[in-house]
């Protein structure tokens, strides 16, 4: 039997063993605050690719230390990184696997010390510290810092770039008028609240050849918020510059309740794929490989984004391919119990 789910997929010169990704999860385990990779990073992503993950796209990756969500995030902001990353990317290619990293700048919800920047001066919530309003300078200087990251993480050897646009971070809050209150440029109209995503793809573009994927929040759980019709002329736009595929989740840009259920998020999947015509990966509580080939046989998106299954079963690929009667190969050494 040929499953969708193992079924091979090509995105430019990069071809994936199978539709299977690691979702980007904070570890926040660079317990030194210096943003380097330690040996629970190497022991976390490469049991995974132990375990046949097609591709495994590295957590929140700050592209400067202000960026970051916590001051134990992992960081790409210094040269000085990029041995520990290329370290941890030759650890997973050994298994065959695809290697992604999300490029990240938390903005508002950067809990770290000292002052933090966004598109406008709003606190996410009563608890959280108020940003300082970004002068233009800001603007440019963050997104050097994305166009340096992309060049270290072509250096380390990564397959994916993912810019992080979604969950509340800096690129989501230009994105939605519930967070980016600005009358410049940069704010107001969808054409100006994507200004800063767009100057951003074109600088990582300057130093990234290869597959170029973004995460969004296509639906922000507020009436005065975006919905997922509203992201379709964002990823026309994202294709339009060359992006390849979008990593599609929800929420977080505002506190709001979300009503989560078993693919409660796929069909926001499908509104992007339909609507801009773009591969997307789908995303939010996808459990059971029936469940993944379903959306994938019925074309509802391109891959499978797993986050937390993969924290309960770091062999989730062998899981699935029982459950779907599919054969694959194991890793030699396993051989015996696989």
């Amino acid at each position: 039997m040929t499953t969708a789910l193992f079924s091979p997929y090509t995105i430019k010169d990069v071809t994936f063993n199978n539709r299977i990704v690691m979702a980007p999860m904070c570890m926040y385990s660079s317990h030194n605050q210096d943003g380097r990779v330690e040996n629970w990073h190497k022991t976390h992503y490469t049991t995974r690719a132990v375990g046949q993950v097609g591709l495994i796209v590295l957590e929140a990756t700050a592209v400067t230390p202000q960026g970051r969500i916590s001051n134990e995030d992992l960081g790409i902001w210094s040269d000085d990184h990029i041995d520990g990353l290329k370290e941890l990317v030759s650890l997973l290619k050994e298994q065959n696997t695809k290697t992604g990293i999300q490029l990240a700048h938390a903005g508002r919800k950067s809990m770290t010390d000292g002052d933090i920047i966004a598109p406008s001066a709003i606190a996410f919530n009563d608890q959280m510290k108020t940003p300082i309003e970004m002068t233009k300078k800001d603007i440019q200087d963050t997104i050097e810092a994305f166009r340096q990251g992309a060049r270290r993480a072509k250096e380390a050897g990564f397959d994916v770039i993912e810019l992080h646009g979604a969950h509340g971070y800096l690129i989501n809050e230009f994105l939605s008028p519930l967070s980016n209150r600005r009358e410049d440029e940069y704010g107001g109209s969808a054409e100006n609240r994507y200004r800063l995503l767009r100057e951003t793809i074109d600088a990582v573009k300057q130093e990234w050849e290869g597959p170029l994927f973004v995460r969004i929040s296509a639906y922000d759980y507020d009436k005065n918020g975006l919905t997922a019709e509203d992201y379709v002329p964002f990823a026309k736009w994202m294709k339009e510059q060359g992006v390849d595929l979008i990593d599609v989740s929800s929420g977080a840009v505002v506190p709001a309740r979300i009503h989560a259920y078993p693919g409660y998020q796929v069909p926001f999947a499908e509104t992007i794929r339909e609507g801009a015509d773009i591969p997307v990966g789908a995303v939010g509580l996808i459990t059971s490989g029936i469940q993944a080939e379903e959306i994938l046989q019925n074309e509802r998106a391109d891959f499978i984004f797993l986050a937390r299954e993969l924290l309960r079963d770091p062999y989730w690929p062998r899981t699935a391919a029982e459950e779907l009667n599919e054969e694959i190969e194991s890793p030699k050494q396993y051989e015996r119990g696989w």
